[in-house]
């Protein structure tokens, strides 16, 4: 109970902490279907929902910081070009005025272990109850209401339901205590029984650190490979899905099962297969970013950035106080046009 109790108020500060951040990313328009499949949220998980695009990934991508972002929509938009005028010349490499696509993907990779090393900064803060820059394995049960392991059982899971938040803790469906432990142990590289902020990054966010991914996959397998032969076959991998679903989407998923994850056409998702599907890839994330920029900003079709074309479309890069603007009055005639109709 003590555990259920641990992932209750995990889950409650978990909301609480969503919905008290900007947007922070997952993977195309296909992101929450995947995530239902049981892969991790990635970094740009809701770049695209059901409302459609959102821009707050893309500044969150130029800026590395969700705290920039929001100021940045603040900026008018004449300090937001000069603003973003000032960062144009760190992502031109090669200082010829013009950004490519390999300069700008760079920059956005880079961008994006700003953004992990921003996260963990405020959750260290929030787990580091003595403030001596480092957070104890006492902080983090304290944190959600759980003294010490004796009101826990090692393998209790408080099973919730819960996915993976990449802007909170280790909210896993179904990990124990005992893999919340060992997970915390890889993470403490140095073994001083306390987790610093590089090693609470690793631990907070280990679908983006190549240690941590065994725990995922282990996850994975243990949710999904009914059958424990160390592979999942079709019928597993829809699970009780497939009794709630109609036939149209049970044909959809064999086509992804088939074409998609299933790479090497064996019948069954193996280790490797697993962890291309459940592990967000981020120089993917970046190349799709990339894309997007280019094809908004690149005026001419040259396939380069021009300073000019940039500070054009600082809006899409940065944001300003316009951009919010625009934003909130398509909500305001959203909601007129719905109440009149």
């Amino acid at each position: 109970m003590a555990y259920k109790y641990f992932f209750g108020m995990l889950l409650t500060h978990n909301m609480l902490l969503y919905c008290a951040s900007a947007a922070v990313h997952g993977h195309s328009v296909d992101n929450l279907e995947r995530e239902t499949d049981g892969s991790f949220r990635a970094r740009d998980y809701e770049h695209y929902g059901d409302s459609g695009h959102n821009a707050d990934f893309d500044h969150e991508a130029i800026l590395g910081s969700v705290k920039e972002a929001e100021e940045f929509d603040r900026l008018s938009p004449d300090e937001s070009k000069r603003r973003l005028g000032q960062l144009i010349p760190k992502m031109d490499l090669n200082g010829d005025q013009l950004i490519d696509r390999l300069e700008l993907k760079k920059w956005i990779l880079k961008s994006f272990i700003n953004l992990s090393r921003e996260e963990a900064e405020e959750r260290l803060q929030e787990a580091d109850e003595n403030h001596d820059g480092a957070v104890t394995w006492p902080e983090y049960l304290h944190l959600f209401g759980v003294d010490s392991e004796d009101e826990v059982a090692p393998d209790d899971t408080g099973d919730t339901g819960m996915k993976r938040n990449p802007i909170t803790f280790n909210s896993y469906r179904g990990v124990s205590l005992q893999e919340e432990k060992a997970m915390w142990a890889v993470a403490d590289a140095n073994s001083d029984g306390q987790l610093e902020l590089e090693e609470f990054e690793v631990f907070t966010n280990p679908e983006e650190h190549q240690e941590m991914h065994q725990f995922l996959i282990n996850q994975t397998l243990r949710e999904k490979d009914t059958n424990r032969d160390g592979v999942i076959d079709f019928m597993e991998y829809v699970g009780d899905r497939g009794v709630q679903q109609d036939k149209e989407w049970l044909i959809s998923e064999r086509d992804k099962f088939d074409n998609d994850l299933d790479v090497n056409r064996d019948g069954v998702i193996d280790l490797a297969e697993i962890h291309t599907w459940i592990i967000p890839n981020n120089e993917e994330i970046a190349d799709e970013e990339v894309d997007h920029l280019f094809a908004t900003a690149d005026d001419n079709h040259d396939d380069l950035l021009s300073v000019d074309e940039i500070l054009e479309h600082h809006d899409v890069f940065v944001g300003s106080e316009a951009t919010g603007y625009n934003s909130d009055m398509s909500d305001m005639l959203g909601d007129h046009f719905d109440d009149e109709l």
